[in-house]
């Protein structure tokens, strides 16, 4: 069985070279041969096996290993977005990814999430410490091809610029490290099961692309080729990168085929907002290499093989969701590919009756990684889509926080907010949190609820009845009703002007008007505290006795908010369950 080219995607945080990194990698060429070198595919580079060896031989005096695997496939598309879009049922598209990391900078946000991704789908992957020729004295030296050996040039640099290179290197290995991850520079690695190899690389010079090329191949080889069989003749298989207008053919999808063939007049089927559909294949296409003008910048091709780029034209595409799977229908009766489809949609798209976030994300990879993410955080999903955040989704979310408040909230990632849906949002006063990062968007929903949170304990501070018990002290009745004025403790609890009182049996017999010590009135009072009370409806020696303990009444309404908002002491949360077990067993 013939074993395909791995798929490699490049991810990394804004700014930190991914796109200049693939166009090193797609311009690594030893003789500078014509475009044909180094084919670029719809959505992909592909690297050949002959390219590979030409490009790596200068830096490693001609000693290759014996490879098999024909060569590797680069997406184009560079980010954590690409990595997330769907393979049946919620895997990568990608069979080993690179990490770009600027050496200078260390960690970031996406730096952190791609790690996080990469975990999640258990992908292999090495990190490309980018930029060395930043470093402080770095002596560059480039071959003809523009890629040499980063080892031949880190040999030859000055003491103090070696050291701080390993310095750099081994903060990246401590954040790795924090993260569980065991890793290592690529020529100090003794175990590659167990070991993230980390290549110093710089983008803009070429130093370290012939070790990079080498360590992904290595690994491929090593642990991926199994994997990487595949029969040729079986159904196409593959990912839907973008959906695209194209002059002359209207709307196109850019495909990453990572398994069988797909051919003319196949039938694919694929995801769309309103389920999956079917469209017959009318033609493929891949970049024309010598082209004279627009008109001819592809050329069609009967059929495509795994693994590889191509553009699909076929009438019926309009909505076809970026980030969805795409299979080749094989007219099995016995297999229902339409409803495996749409039940791996319900999973990722859906809605429920659940008081709970309204989700909105640009991919299907997106939403699910967003969805899961949210669910670890126990966080309710009442509507996860595609698309914009529209009117409706506002107004959804504004009935929610009528039941809930802190539930009422649009998290959006990577789309934006249409003009109408901005303005309920302020008329109606929900909030709408919007990221490019998924965890980042997490982050800032956890810091808005935590604020909302802290802001609804202060209002419920303020407007309920909080528990408290008293003791009436013997000897200290000074007028016996209208109202009933007596000196009690603060056995536990706060009490202040406007809690109702109750016996032990959950009978309400009057309302505190008035709280004074040392004759000035307070506000509020502590436990431990002895002071004088008045209490409207109170008639001393009929429903209060001097030497009795009586309760704040608190309803199990009033209860239950004080407990989702209010942070209370432990005391208090005793006193407050004493408070609600009469009152529940009075209602009883």
């Amino acid at each position: 069985m013939p074993i395909r080219q791995p798929i490699v995607v490049v991810m990394g945080h804004v700014d930190h070279g991914k796109t200049s990194l693939l166009d090193a990698i797609r311009s690594t060429n030893v003789a500078k041969k014509e475009a044909g070198a180094i084919t670029q595919h719809i959505g992909a580079s592909e690297i050949s096996l002959e390219d590979i060896r030409q490009s790596c031989s200068a830096a490693t005096g001609g000693k290759l290993p014996p490879f098999t695997i024909p060569g590797l496939l680069f997406i184009d598309t560079p980010g954590h977005e690409s990595f997330t879009h769907l393979r049946e049922r919620g895997g990568s598209i990608a069979d080993i990814a690179v990490l770009v990391v600027d050496i200078m900078q260390g960690f970031q946000p996406q730096t952190i999430e791609s790690i996080r991704i990469l975990r999640q789908f258990k992908t292999p992957f090495i990190v490309a410490a980018n930029k060395v020729d930043l470093i402080s004295g770095w002596r560059s030296r480039t071959e003809a091809q523009g890629a040499c050996s980063v080892l031949a040039n880190v040999n030859s640099q000055p003491e103090h610029v070696q050291s701080r290179l390993d310095e750099l290197l081994y903060n990246l290995v401590g954040k790795l490290s924090e993260r569980g991850i065991e890793s290592e520079r690529f020529d100090r690695v003794t175990d590659f099961t167990k070991q993230v190899a980390i290549v110093p690389v710089s983008a803009k010079t070429g130093e370290g692309l012939p070790e990079l090329l080498l360590s992904i191949a290595g690994l491929s080889q090593k642990f991926l080729e199994a994997s990487l069989k595949i029969d040729v003749t079986g159904i196409g298989k593959g990912s839907i990168l973008e959906v695209k207008e194209e002059k002359g053919l209207g709307t196109t999808i850019d495909v990453i085929l990572y398994d069988g063939t797909l051919r003319k007049n196949d039938e694919i089927i694929f995801a769309t907002l309103n389920g999956p559909q079917k469209a017959r294949v009318r033609g493929l296409l891949k970049p024309n290499l010598h082209p004279s003008g627009d008109s001819d910048k592809y050329e069609y091709v009967d059929e495509a093989h795994a693994a590889a780029g191509v553009k699909v034209y076929a009438p019926g595409l309009e909505g076809a969701l970026s980030g969805s799977p795409l299979v080749v229908d094989d007219g099995n009766p016995q297999t229902d590919q339409l409803a495996e489809m749409n039940d791996m949609l319900k999973n990722i798209m859906f809605e429920s009756e659940k008081n709970g976030a309204i989700v909105k994300a640009d991919t299907l990879g997106s939403l699910e990684a967003l969805c899961k993410l949210l669910a670890t955080q126990g966080v309710e999903i009442r509507r996860a889509s595609i698309g914009k955040v529209a009117k409706k989704d506002v107004s959804d979310a504004s009935v929610v926080a009528a039941a809930g408040p802190h539930m009422g909230v649009v998290l959006s990632f990577n789309v934006d907010i249409q003009d109408d849906a901005a303005d309920e949002a302020a008329r109606r006063g929900v909030k709408v949190l919007s990221s490019r990062v998924i965890y980042s968007l997490c982050d800032d929903y956890a810091a808005w609820l935590a604020e909302e949170k802290k802001k609804a304990a202060g209002s419920a501070i303020e407007r309920l009845p909080l528990p408290a018990k008293i003791r009436v002290l013997p000897g200290c009745t000074f007028r016996a009703s209208k109202p009933a004025i007596l000196g009690v403790e603060i056995i536990e609890g706060r009490l202040r002007k406007g809690a109702r009182l109750m016996d032990r049996k959950g009978e309400v017999i009057g309302e505190v008007r008035e709280v004074q010590k040392d004759g000035k009135s307070v506000k509020e009072t502590h436990a431990g505290e002895q002071l004088a009370i008045s209490i409207e409806g109170a008639v001393c020696g009929k429903n209060i006795c001097e030497g009795s303990d009586y309760l704040v009444y608190i309803t199990r309404d009033e209860g239950r908010e004080l407990l989702a908002t209010a942070a209370l002491p432990p005391g208090e949360l005793a006193i407050l369950d004493e408070i609600l077990a009469i009152t529940d067993a009075k209602r009883i």
